[in-house]
């Protein structure tokens, strides 16, 4: 079991193919995730990079697992604060599960470093950007706060 875990779970109203493209594609992360954008071609393997609006590396790690509309596993690592890159990788996993005319995302982002650093960080970051994607999905527009990086800070 890791020693440092963040557990987020939300309802939304969209398909699984919906959410899924608004979590794998650099046109949607860009509208609710401070105008970042995901990098990798999304086969096990494969590199992943979290682009910050200014071409910098805001994380990275690799493709651990993944199953197109139910679940994605990243090794995460912060690329953007020497303080939180010190930490071991992190793993970050969405578990989409459809229910009704809704989907029940969960996201885990756990490290197997006590007191984890990164853990404590994206802890303040996630619940903003993953309620900007819902009500994204849910209404069209995200939410002020997490359109621009400047407003959502370097936490997550």
């Amino acid at each position: 079991m890791a020693e440092s875990r963040f557990v987020y779970v939300t309802y939304i109203r969209a398909t699984p193919e919906r959410l899924w493209e608004a979590l794998t594609s650099s046109e949607f992360t860009r509208k609710y995730w401070g105008e970042t954008w995901q990098v990798s071609d999304w086969k096990v393997g494969s590199p992943w990079k979290l682009m910050m609006p200014d071409g910098n590396v805001a994380d990275a790690g690799e493709i651990v697992e993944i199953e197109p509309g139910r679940k994605l596993v990243l090794a995460w690592t912060n690329e953007y604060r020497p303080d939180l890159k010190e930490d071991a990788p992190s793993r970050l996993t969405y578990e989409l599960q459809p229910i009704g005319d809704s989907v029940k995302l969960t996201v885990i982002h756990e490290s197997d470093t006590p007191l984890s650093r990164l853990i404590q960080a994206v802890a303040l970051g996630w619940p903003a950007i993953l309620s900007s994607l819902k009500t994204m999905l849910e209404t069209g527009q995200p939410l002020e706060i997490t359109r621009s990086w400047q407003q959502q800070g370097p936490s997550n």
